[in-house]
């Protein structure tokens, strides 16, 4: 009997165990992974993090830099900012993602991954910080792993000396790795790119090291970075810039690509832009800027720009009107933003700019005429930089288009350009050279400026803004009910005032 009862027994538990296999099995949706593994995360997050800077030059990078202006709609212009939340809802957004590859990776200190989870997530902080100030840093994304909802906001100051001791690691870690990178769209990956990716976390760190210089003695790890190449790579050339290179069809088409010709219209070379470059005799501004079209029917075609912050009704008829005045140039422009008798401009020739060699070139210039570094010449530091900026632009443009970028045969030995001076007018000079080598590069621009305040910035004749340039992003309004209290502190410790006028640390 016993014997019957434990067959019996023995063949309902199977009943049981297949049929909780069998619900199992139902219930379980097989199309959906429960893991990802980090290649087919990073493509997403840095084509992502690029396009948003591509995004943030165009509807508000280039025109606080004075580089593009508008036309029509023209409250940016005048500097009636609201909230700008593309960089933050960016950040927070790529960051859980970024946070699931470090999940896999993070104990792997030889693991090609975690080296460049940890660049990309300097770079998308530096870029957060700089544009608001104080965030949360040390807390943020913590939710899921530790209920952390309201994360605090940590100060400026330690977000910077985290994110340098992040670029730091990333080098080394990448330094020791031996596995090939997956998903990488902006260096191809394999195994090639491990050095590609140090070096960027190398160039990252000069630049984040640069932007704190005003407020930090950064002159010895600037030394140990560039008196050691061997263990710091740098960039060494155009070669190593850290750009996205972009095709034909979506996903990785130019943000701009599918944009209403009248939205795209808007905006126009500023004035400022057109002037500075015409007295240079630079060639690059006509990549930057289209010749108008008021110009090219009277048979002398010119760039001409526009003030920056005019009112309305005055941007709309500067010039005789918006055929008096230069379009964006043709590179960067939408598919059917041509001029008339122009084929739709080549959809692989614009660039999504994270940094280059020729911004790592005259941030070393700065560095060393200001002694910060005893390493190379200042002069061939800043002649270099400035160089590879043409050469890098000769190389974008496609030949169809029938534009020069190669600079006049006296460019570098003209009073504005050629290297000699005071130590003053040396910097103006590198200051003014960077500007130029910075366009397109979502807001480092304006970063730069606020540190250097050079080239001058001079708010338009019918700002809102008291003839003051801003200096940062207000918060987005939703954390006062999302994070409220932690958002309070960080205004009060930044100014009192969420306001874009208030300093933050960097700036004050």
């Amino acid at each position: 009997m016993k014997k019957i009862f434990s067959i019996v027994l023995f063949a309902a538990l199977g009943l049981v165990s297949s049929c909780t296999k069998e619900f199992s099995d139902v219930n379980t949706d097989k199309n959906v992974p429960t893991a990802v593994t980090p290649d087919l995360l990073l493509s997403g997050v840095i084509l992502s993090t690029v396009n948003q800077q591509v995004s943030e030059a165009w509807g508000i990078g280039n025109l606080v830099a004075q580089y593009n202006a508008k036309i029509q709609f023209v409250n940016e212009d005048r500097y009636l900012w609201n909230e700008k939340n593309g960089v933050w809802n960016n950040v927070f957004s790529n960051y859980r993602n970024l946070q699931n590859i470090l999940s896999t990776v993070s104990s792997d200190n030889k693991n090609s991954y975690h080296g460049v989870a940890l660049i990309l997530k300097s770079y998308m902080f530096e870029t957060l910080t700089a544009a608001y100030g104080d965030v949360p840093y040390s807390e943020a994304g913590l939710a899921k792993q530790s209920g952390t909802y309201l994360p605090k906001y940590d100060k400026q100051e330690d977000i910077y000396t985290s994110i340098l001791a992040d670029l730091k690691k990333a080098n080394e870690i990448l330094a020791a790795s031996t596995n090939a990178i997956g998903g990488d769209v902006l260096y191809n990956g394999g195994t090639g790119a491990i050095i590609k990716w140090r070096r960027l976390a190398n160039a990252l760190r000069i630049r984040t090291l640069m932007r704190i210089s005003t407020k930090r003695n950064v002159a010895a790890e600037l030394q140990a970075i560039v008196s050691d190449p061997v263990n710091n790579p740098i960039f060494t050339g155009n070669a190593d810039n850290a750009e996205q290179k972009y095709q034909v069809l979506a996903p990785y088409q130019w943000p701009l690509y599918g944009t209403r010709v009248g939205s795209f219209d808007e905006i126009r070379v500023s004035k400022t832009l057109s002037d500075r470059l015409t007295s240079l005799k630079d060639s690059r501004l006509v990549v930057f800027g289209r010749p108008s079209q008021k110009s090219v029917a009277a048979g002398t075609p010119v760039v001409e720009g526009i003030p920056n912050g005019l009112g309305d009704v005055q941007a709309l008829n500067y010039n005789g009107g918006p055929q008096g005045v230069s379009r964006v140039g043709y590179t960067f422009a939408c598919l059917v933003c041509n001029d008339q008798g122009q084929a739709a401009p080549d959809p692989a020739a614009p660039r999504g700019i994270i940094m280059t060699y020729s911004q790592q070139q005259l941030l070393l210039a700065e560095a060393r005429e200001k002694g910060l570094i005893t390493t190379g010449d200042a002069a061939t530091y800043y002649t270099t930089g400035i160089q590879s900026n043409f050469d890098y632009w000769s190389a974008v443009v496609p030949a169809s288009y029938g534009i020069n970028v190669k600079p006049d045969a006296d460019y570098f030995t003209q009073p504005s350009v050629a290297y000699t001076g005071t130590t003053s007018e040396k910097l103006e000079k590198i200051y003014l050279q960077r500007w130029i080598a910075n366009y397109f590069t979502g807001l480092e621009a304006w970063f730069d400026w606020r540190r250097t305040g050079s080239p001058a910035i001079l708010p338009g004749a019918n700002n809102l803004n008291n003839n003051l340039v801003p200096v940062r992003f207000i918060y987005p309004v939703i954390e006062q009910s999302l994070n409220g209290d932690n958002r309070k502190e960080a205004v009060a410790r930044q100014g009192n005032t969420d306001d874009i006028n208030t300093k933050m640390w960097l700036n004050k």
